[in-house]
């Protein structure tokens, strides 16, 4: 879980943060990475979570009993009164929850959206992609100003922006394997827009028209991520600084994927630490 946090696109839970804070985010993090995992099939072999979910082996790859296992198992988070959560990552989880007052949820939305991953393969229009952002992305911010004790109702409609601009960005890096599990993230009506096909998406380079694709959804991450900016101002101290990790980070790898002419296709452009920290002081000095 460690070694997936250090590869994300922004800071999880950084070292200049309080400690409280970082065992809190992580605690977050380890959940949502853990459901990704499940929705993904990215469990280690082996089928220990299944049986530490209370599952048998042979349901190990079975991605609808392990879903509703962990949230069963997460609903032990909430119950005083139910016996601990089986799941380490889920028995660490609850003691954020009581010190920071959580609710369940979104925690409930990254499970619901990995259940839609299973049924859903492509999004018709660019409203369907932010309708399932708002559950597999969202509620990961909500959850750090909830955790940091900073949550308004304009901070959280800054951080849904945030969120879903590293969520799409993360789809633009990730075409090929997303792909690879017959996945779809750029809408079909944006594909239509750019003459693209999903044999195109296949091919081992990115022609024009799908640079182009790529191009105009990283437009409107950048858009979202502008929008959702302000929120870096509106605290201060560390938190700032993290806040600012997250925008400047979703920014860098924009600029990476721009930098190989928005072809996306023979690796995910990743960001260099030195072009995250630029854009993490370009965000701190109020620059977009």
């Amino acid at each position: 879980m460690l070694d997936k946090a250090a590869h994300e696109n922004f800071p999880v839970a950084p070292f200049f943060l309080p400690r409280a804070w970082r065992d809190d985010l992580m605690a977050v993090y380890g959940y949502a990475r853990l459901v990704d995992d499940i929705g993904d099939g990215d469990l280690a072999p082996g089928g220990g979570d299944a049986v530490l979910l209370g599952l048998d082996r042979s349901q190990a790859h079975d991605t609808t009993a392990l879903l509703d296992a962990f949230e069963a198992d997460l609903r032990r988070v909430f119950d005083d009164r139910a016996e601990p959560p089986r799941h380490p990552l889920l028995r660490a989880l609850r003691p954020t929850v009581r010190r920071c007052g959580l609710g369940p949820g979104p925690f409930l939305g990254l499970i619901e959206a990995n259940r839609q991953d299973q049924r859903v393969r492509r999004y018709a229009s660019y409203q369907e992609l932010l309708d399932y952002c708002e559950l597999s992305a969202n509620p990961v911010g909500r959850l750090v100003l909830a955790i940091t004790g900073t949550a308004t109702p304009e901070r959280v409609r800054r951080s849904d922006a945030i969120c879903t601009a590293l969520q799409i960005i993360e789809h633009l890096q990730d075409v090929v394997e997303d792909l690879g599990r017959d996945r779809i993230y750029l809408p079909a009506e944006d594909m239509r827009r750019f003459g693209v096909t999903e044999a195109d998406l296949r091919a081992r380079t990115a022609s024009a028209p799908v640079r182009a694709l790529i191009a105009f959804e990283a437009r409107r991450a950048h858009d979202l991520l502008n929008e959702g900016s302000p929120l870096v101002g509106s605290v201060h101290g560390r938190l700032r600084l993290l806040l600012a990790g997250f925008v400047g980070g979703g920014r860098a790898a924009l600029k990476a994927v721009a930098r190989a002419d928005h072809d996306v296709f023979p690796a995910p452009p990743k960001p260099t630490k030195l072009s995250q920290l630029r854009e993490v002081a370009a965000t701190l000095r109020g620059e977009g």
